[in-house]
């Protein structure tokens, strides 16, 4: 599947627009992907393409914290240190491409179910398909990584039990995220809710 910036941005606001998100894609220049992850949260680096995100948590930036909301690594750990890539690395695991694209739907609004697609007038399927747009941005060869916990087999998310489980990557009180990385690029998608 081939596409282009105005197929993909659509497809990024008619998703994400009503939610509270966080959907940026910066450069792969890194052996090791987590740094890459980090200078997108930080904003350091802008999307290469110069394709459109969302930025929902913007206002809450300053200068002292240009990371915010990614900026507090666990409960226990003082909340202003940066996160590192060992952080990254001990809150993500790695999922396949089919629950990759069904997380990007979940992460639509805050509670990372399936129940938030309740609100579009899409069906389904013209929601999945919108989600395969996003995801082919970054080729055939990418790997994708959550901080989402769900009953499932080894590198699948399942949607169908009650509720989910994440590990938190910043101070709300619920942060839950996909992280895209190919050879050339590393795309997050973060929900938030403050509850």
């Amino acid at each position: 599947m081939s596409i282009d910036q105005a197929s993909w941005e659509a497809a990024v606001r008619h998703l994400y627009e009503d939610g509270f998100a966080f959907i940026a894609t910066g450069p792969r220049k890194h052996e090791d992907w987590r740094a890459d992850v980090l200078a997108v949260m930080g904003r350091a680096v802008s999307d290469p393409r110069g394709w459109a995100g969302l930025d929902d948590t913007a206002s809450a930036r300053s200068v002292e914290y240009p990371a915010v909301p990614f900026c507090r690594p666990s409960f226990r750990d003082d909340p202003s240190r940066p996160l590192t890539p060992a952080d990254i690395g001990e809150r993500l695991r790695e999922i396949d491409r089919a629950s990759a694209e069904t997380l990007l739907l979940a992460l639509t609004d805050g509670g990372c179910t399936l129940r938030n697609l309740e609100r579009f007038a899409g069906s389904f399927d013209e929601l999945q398909d919108m989600a395969r747009t996003i995801l082919a941005r970054y080729g055939e060869a990418f790997i994708c990584y959550t901080n989402v916990r769900s009953v499932g087999h080894v590198g699948t998310l399942d949607f169908g039990g009650k509720s989910v489980g994440w590990m938190p990557m910043t101070f709300y009180g619920e942060d839950c995220g996909l992280v895209v990385v190919s050879e050339t690029e590393v795309g997050l998608f973060w929900a938030f809710d403050d509850v």
